[in-house]
């Protein structure tokens, strides 16, 4: 197919061979098969979407995304249109569409009686093949507003304002301290889920745009930020929710025992050509994941593509259900038991399971977990219960339980922004901050989040940061800062 821009066109390579493991780029493909015009199963699906009295579906995703209406036009067909209607309220919808939990199927009206419909999928496909057809372009401002925006943070909620920004006619610049952009798409999410061609085609759009990007400067040491506020009339934050929970148990500053996302950013630099001296590698290792949500998944599928020994994957709570609670009716989104294409790989998953501590071997290094059965007191606490006590061995432990909040420590000493009792970025309703012309959007201010919730805090922190600037927006605002999630 067509290609003029070429947003398609991906260099076939191999790691060079001088590489601690050997692996093949091939292996880290993306692992689903993504629905193409004409397959039946698709046009299935976006036939099973009804003409709902209410699209409970809009409810369910923060971006407000129309998806009876692009379903439709899939049944007919009607590609371009339905590229279009989709782009109205999703700048990314490639991410959304491989990466997103897909709270809106969860809202879906069919999922009261029957399985709802695969909207991932759907969406996944409308993109894809918009891309394949030439139908994304880079849309120009008319204008030029003469203001500039500085936007801290490449992960979907920085990219998704800088691109709004830029749309409106503002003269928009993207800092991130990594090497390249994407933040934790192209850092924390490994190909097999996420291929990075899809970051890099949507940037190529962006920079036609007119977005710039400056890589590998850290607003707080390579330039302060207030001196950043000086230079920019506004500034959106977007630096995410980045720093790890730790597990506090004795031997937790082992060797060997390390946060996922440090293993998942080397392992993810590497697949992409890059040398990351004495890597975190779990070839030929027992590996232990705690934490069972996305991130300790692809601690699993990361662990095996390397040549580990064995995986296990420890998760201190129960195993979730797999069909609805009473406690989590329609359309909320539930907590449910989950097999990710990782767990379809291998590995082993084990729940209840509270570790006691981590013991050394003679050289120092980790070699065992001690664990126990979780308990659960009545206050709702969890803790290990006596006399359950195990060891499991362990050389390599990737500790994923999720973020606490933002890295604060230069913001704090270089601004006057405030901070939330949680260590957020405090913000008002329309996203901004303490200091007048700084907003924040995101895991930054709100807290851990999924990535359809960032971009849509970036759309809206985006709209109000152009209201600052102009005195009104035309910007679409999908949420306010104070939206809540239907996950009960």
């Amino acid at each position: 197919m067509a290609d003029p821009r070429g947003f398609l066109k991906v260099r076939e390579r191999e790691l060079p061979p001088n590489r601690p493991v050997e692996v093949r780029l091939r292996d880290w493909r993306d692992v689903h098969e993504h629905l193409v015009e004409g397959q039946p199963f698709l046009k299935e699906q976006a036939g099973r979407c009804m003409d709902c009295g209410i699209p409970f579906c809009h409810q369910g995703c923060p971006l407000g995304n129309l998806i009876p209406e692009w379903n439709d036009l899939v049944w007919r067909d009607q590609w371009a249109e339905a590229s279009e209607r989709l782009h109205e309220t999703n700048n990314f919808p490639e991410f959304t569409g491989r990466v997103c939990p897909a709270p809106c199927e969860s809202s879906c009206v069919l999922g009261i009686n029957q399985p709802a419909v695969t909207i991932k999928n759907v969406e996944v496909s409308i993109i894809d093949e918009a891309f394949a057809r030439g139908l994304v372009t880079p849309q120009v401002p008319q204008r030029l507003t003469g203001s500039t925006v500085a936007v801290v943070g490449s992960g979907p909620a920085g990219l998704a304002a800088a691109q709004q920004l830029t749309r409106a006619g503002h003269t928009v610049v993207v800092y991130e301290r990594d090497a390249a952009i994407g933040g934790l798409l192209r850092f924390g999410i490994p190909d097999f889920k996420l291929e990075k061609l899809h970051i890099d085609r949507r940037l190529a759009q962006m920079e036609a745009e007119g977005t710039r990007f400056r890589p590998g400067v850290e607003i707080g040491v390579d330039i302060t930020w207030d001196e950043l506020r000086r230079r920019f009339d506004a500034v959106v934050l977007a630096t995410g929710a980045t720093v790890p929970r730790a597990l506090q148990v004795p031997g937790n500053d082992l060797p060997g025992v390390h946060f996922a996302m440090e293993f998942l950013h080397q392992a993810n630099t590497v697949v992409a050509g890059g040398v990351v001296e004495d890597q975190i590698l779990a070839t030929g290792k027992n590996v232990i994941v705690i934490g069972g949500g996305d991130t300790g998944s692809d601690c699993l599928g990361t662990s095996l593509r390397q040549g580990a020994a064995s995986v296990t994957t420890l998760a201190i709570g129960k195993k979730p259900p797999l069909e609805r609670s009473a406690t989590q009716p329609w359309p909320t989104d539930p907590i449910l038991f989950e097999v990710s294409s990782s767990h379809e790989e291998g590995g082993e998953r084990a729940y209840l399971a509270s570790t006691v501590d981590f013991l050394a071997g003679e050289d120092g290094r980790v070699r065992a977990l001690r664990v126990a059965e979780t308990e659960y007191l009545p206050d709702g606490r969890r803790v290990p219960k006596a006399g359950t006590e195990k060891e499991i061995p362990a050389d390599l432990v990737l500790v994923a339980m999720g973020f606490t909040g933002p890295e604060t420590q230069t913001l704090s000493e270089q601004s006057e922004i405030g901070l939330t009792a949680r260590g957020l970025v405090a913000r008002g309703d329309d996203f901004a901050t303490t200091v007048p012309g700084v907003f924040v959007a995101g895991d930054a201010g709100r807290g851990q989040s999924l990535i359809v919730w960032a971009i849509a805090e970036g759309r809206a922190a985006a709209a109000s940061a152009d209201a600052y600037l102009q005195g009104r927006t035309e910007l679409p605002a999908p949420v306010r800062a104070s939206t809540v999630s239907l996950r009960a």
